[in-house]
């Protein structure tokens, strides 16, 4: 059994990684800042939960990873045998409104929280990246060989440079660090600002859905219990320093998402025609092969699946 501090661990992804450690038979420390980028309380119900099924080796924390202060007593008070950081302002769109908050939180919080590992000798470190760093790149499926990436907003920048920082973190003091470029994850708890979620919702209330573009962008989904068998893989697998692509690798267009939902909720969207965002990509297509190779990831759940079991998790919640 290893102890693990899971940061952002009450949002989406992080709640579910929690779920499956715990599952596992490993004791978690979740820390969350339940900031205002959403509603809290959907974050305090996510750990709600998890603390009625594992209220014995599952500890909620309240804090900032930009306190070293905060993080030092909290090593201190706990062994913590790897990590995974999660936490960070998310968005495309925001981080272009409010660039100095992003830098603010994504990188000094990450800085912050590696030199508090370093201290400590903490020697495995997994940090959540974003298929973001890739920018409007051509060259697909994306691979963790290309070199010429260009972010093309203030979030992608700085999850391109949270992954610098942890390789001079490897380099410098040995730490195994692996950092995650994650493929646009959905499912049970998805964030409610992200197109799936906030799409269903809208096509529910028989609203309008904004529709940016004319609907011939495309994205790589991953489904969340895909996205954790990849986690964990991490966790048990990696060693040294190494980037991994996590998605399904494959693409679906904005206007092949809206007929799956409307689909699965039996009712027909009312869209709304809306000019391309800045910090917006065509594409995302990951290339999984070494993450295939490495860790033996494979993910199982196709979208078509995955948007069925996300619909019915929705309507479930909505009740």
């Amino acid at each position: 059994m290893k102890a693990i501090l899971v940061t952002g661990g009450a949002g989406f992804i992080g709640s579910h990684l929690c779920e499956r450690l715990l599952a596992e038979g490993h004791s978690v420390i979740c820390l969350d800042n339940f900031d205002s980028y959403y509603d809290p309380n959907l974050k305090i119900r996510n750990v709600g939960e998890i603390s009625k099924k594992y209220p014995g080796p599952f500890t909620m924390l309240t804090g900032d990873i930009r306190n070293r202060d905060y993080l030092t007593d909290l090593f201190k008070r706990n062994r913590i045998d790897a990590v995974f950081h999660l936490a960070a302002r998310a968005g495309v769109r925001p981080s272009i409104a409010d660039p100095l908050l992003y830098e603010d939180v994504n990188l000094r919080g990450t800085i912050t929280l590696l030199e508090v590992c370093k201290k400590f000798g903490m020697k495995n470190f997994i940090f959540a990246s974003s298929s973001s760093v890739y920018g409007e790149s051509q060259r697909v499926p994306f691979s963790e060989t290309d070199l010429d990436i260009q972010p093309i907003s203030p979030y992608g920048a700085t999850k391109r440079a949270g992954e610098l920082l942890c390789y001079s973190y490897h380099h410098l003091y040995g730490i195994h660090i692996a950092c995650l470029r994650i493929f646009t994850a959905y499912g049970p708890r998805q964030r409610p600002e992200m197109a799936i979620h906030k799409f269903t919702f809208l096509m529910g209330q028989g609203k309008e859905i904004p529709m940016y573009g004319d609907g011939s962008s495309k994205r790589d989904y991953t489904y969340i219990n895909d996205l954790i068998d990849g986690m964990m893989a991490v966790l048990h697998r990696h060693r040294g320093f190494e980037i991994y692509n996590l998605g399904e690798s494959r693409t679906t267009s904005l206007k092949e998402l809206i007929r799956m939902i409307e689909g699965c909720l039996g009712m027909k969207a009312k869209i709304k025609a809306m000019e391309p965002q800045p910090g917006d990509v065509s594409i995302t297509y990951a290339n999984i092969t070494k993450a295939a190779r490495m860790l033996g990831y494979q993910p199982r759940v196709n979208m078509e699946e995955g948007i069925r079991r996300f619909v019915e998790w929705y309507k479930v919640q909505r009740i």
